[in-house]
């Protein structure tokens, strides 16, 4: 069986930056995952003794406190160096931007809509960054039922499809007179999901590769999907199944930016042991 990997996939600038700063902090903790990939993680712990700690109160003055690619609420990060805590910011700087756009498109009066998922941390930073009238939606329908002001600003979760996004937009700029839009989507997301839409159309069998609450990978694997029904979300080579190789003869394979090489390069060596 045919074995290809997409053009793009796997770890993005922000996610090796923040492997990096962790491993340069040995004996410290992240707080909250550093990245959505619990192999990864266990691998800074083992290797690097870099723990993990999604208590704020856990960390003393004194203490190294590394904060998760995803970045974390704005009073937190300032409730953490009121307590003399040593803060290492490992924030995505792809996610700095949109924190920066709702703190200063607040400051002059703009009423901030955030596309994205309110219960994912990044969007949970980026919200913390806007003063007041701050609003996140998960599709266009959901506009309706805000009372927004004239003037719109409008930034998306990182990691999210631009399709969806664009959605967003014309629905604001129908009913608002002024929106300001900012195109927060990375280059990475853009990259990945390119690459994994065009080796989808191609192959009968997808793995898509990156922990199970990780927003890009979901979207990889929604993608693959549309133009590759029998595509498969994993995490590592053990959830393989035998079965969806059966009368298969091209593999295609794309993984999340949180997925490092040596577990995409497990989950390859696994398929071609199953399908030899």
């Amino acid at each position: 069986m045919k074995i290809e990997l997409a053009e793009s996939y796997g770890f993005c600038f922000g996610v090796k930056r923040a492997i990096k700063i962790a491993e340069e902090n040995r004996n410290s903790a992240t707080y909250g995952p550093l990245i959505h990939n619990a192999n990864e993680i266990d691998r800074l712990k083992n290797d690097f003794n870099v723990a993990l700690s999604e208590n704020l109160d856990t960390f003393k003055a004194g203490e190294t406190a590394v904060i998760r690619t995803h970045g974390i609420p704005k009073q937190e990060l300032t409730l953490l160096h009121e307590r003399h805590v040593n803060v290492v910011d490992a924030t995505c700087p792809y996610v700095t931007k949109p924190q920066q756009i709702c703190e200063e498109m607040s400051a002059q009066g703009y009423d901030i809509v955030i596309f994205g998922d309110e219960a994912h941390p990044e969007i949970k930073g980026v919200k913390s960054y806007a003063k007041d009238n701050v609003y996140v939606v998960n599709s266009p329908d959901e506009i309706d039922a805000l009372r927004l002001r004239e003037k719109v600003a409008t930034v998306a979760q990182t990691t999210r499809k631009v399709e969806e996004y664009q959605q967003i937009v014309g629905k604001l700029m129908a009913t608002h007179k002024e929106v300001r839009v900012f195109n927060t989507i990375c280059n990475a997301t853009f990259d990945n999901q390119d690459a994994v839409r065009k080796l989808a159309q191609q192959a009968d069998v997808m793995i898509v590769i990156g922990g199970k609450n990780s927003s890009n990978t979901k979207q990889l694997h929604s993608i693959a999907q549309e133009f590759c029904p029998e595509s498969y979300h994993i995490e590592s080579q053990e959830d393989l199944q035998p079965e969806w190789f059966s009368g298969k003869i091209f593999c295609g394979i794309s993984a999340g930016a949180s997925t490092p090489d040596w577990i995409i390069n497990q989950v390859i060596e696994k398929i071609r042991s199953i399908t030899v």
